[in-house]
């Protein structure tokens, strides 16, 4: 069967802050149903790339498509920016991004948190937006909390939280930055189990991450970042279990000591 057109592709993307150049002209690409993991150590321009495809951050130079559509661009170098608010924001509305830290809006309950987006950017009516909201919230496990504030949730149940909130968007695809950094261990289980499940369900992801189990464990692609450019990439079995770089030997074994 040949592979579908990719949900998400980048092309020779090229990001600089000032004179400090993140990205080199990276190249990802990832089809329905994949998940892309980028790992590599902190610097190595992980996050950027993910801001970069959300259009959070604008890139200098290279291509952006989602879905084959190429994001359109004014101007070039430092003073290239997106040609159409319009079509940003329905890239957008398509790529949800969960954060290292939850972005949780703390004077609405957990349910508004989840139902605020699809009512305002989606245009779903209330009813609908609630229902799709509380099976959200069951399906990662805190069903139950619809009613709490995030300060009364564990930082575990508010990473929850926050993929319920992506979720509810019903994305093409869902990017996560750094997702269980921000928990302790016993915590970032829970979190851990939900993006399994997600990946089992065949839901295209491209997850930044430090955690080198979950890449080996969920992803069907990993790409190893380093000093902004690709330094290698393939299935987890090859790049975990006979890295060929030996920058990546060298990383591999620091997070295996760490």
């Amino acid at each position: 069967m040949s592979n579908p057109t990719p949900v998400i592709e980048v092309r020779d993307l090229h990001k600089s802050f000032g004179n400090l150049e993140v990205l080199k002209g990276v190249d990802i690409c990832a089809r329905k149903g994949d998940v892309v993991a980028l790992i590599g150590s902190s610097g190595s321009g992980k996050s950027t790339l993910l801001r970069c495809i959300n259009l959070l951050e604008n890139s200098q130079q290279g291509d952006i498509l989602f879905k084959d559509e190429p994001v359109l661009w004014l101007g070039d170098g430092p003073e290239r920016r997106p040609a159409d608010t319009k079509q940003v924001l329905r890239m957008r509305t398509n790529l949800s991004m969960v954060f290292q830290q939850f972005n949780l809006w703390a004077h609405m309950t957990i349910l508004q948190n989840v139902m605020e987006a699809p009512v305002t950017v989606l245009g779903l009516p209330k009813d609908v937006a609630e229902t799709a909201a509380r099976g959200y919230l069951e399906k990662v496990g805190i069903g139950e909390k619809c009613d709490a504030f995030p300060a009364q949730l564990s930082g575990g149940q508010q990473q929850r939280a926050a993929i319920a909130r992506g979720l509810c968007m019903s994305p093409e695809a869902l990017l996560f930055d750094e997702p269980t950094s921000a928990l302790d261990p016993e915590l970032e289980q829970e979190v851990i189990a939900v993006i399994k499940d997600l990946a089992s369900e065949g839901r295209t992801m491209v997850i930044v991450t430090h955690d080198m189990k979950l890449a080996a464990d969920v992803a069907d692609h990993v790409v190893f970042l380093h000093l902004g450019r690709i330094e290698e990439e393939g299935p987890p079995a090859t790049l975990f279990g006979a890295p060929k770089s030996q920058r990546l030997q060298q990383f591999l074994s620091s997070t295996v000591a760490a």
